[in-house]
């Protein structure tokens, strides 16, 4: 009867811990795209007509996409280290999701 109570303790506990997890990259990358990108891109990444439409965005040019962030470019300002690495990753899952 312990050994079952045990048991159950250590499962919910485990449950628990899982729901509670990190949010995934895409959903990461979706709150600090609304934060910090959205007032120029746009909430669907398509913004005014300075700015860059990112739903084009090419797949292949992952260093280009953070070279941008880090050092802008065009009338987008340098983000600089502002950024973590997970979080420009983040954005980067977002964006290839195609803001989704």
């Amino acid at each position: 009867m312990i050994r079952l109570a045990v048991t159950v303790t250590v499962a919910l506990a485990c449950a628990a811990a899982a729901a509670q997890s990190p949010p995934q990259p895409v959903e990461a990358g979706a709150r600090i795209y609304a934060v910090n990108c959205s007032p120029c891109h746009g909430t669907r990444m398509q913004g005014a007509e300075s700015a860059f439409d990112l739903r084009k965005f090419p797949h292949d040019q992952r260093e280009r996409f953070v070279n941008s962030i880090v050092r802008g470019k065009n009338q987008m300002p340098a983000w600089g280290d502002m950024f973590k690495p997970d979080e420009i990753d983040a954005l980067w899952a977002y964006v290839m999701q195609g803001g989704t």
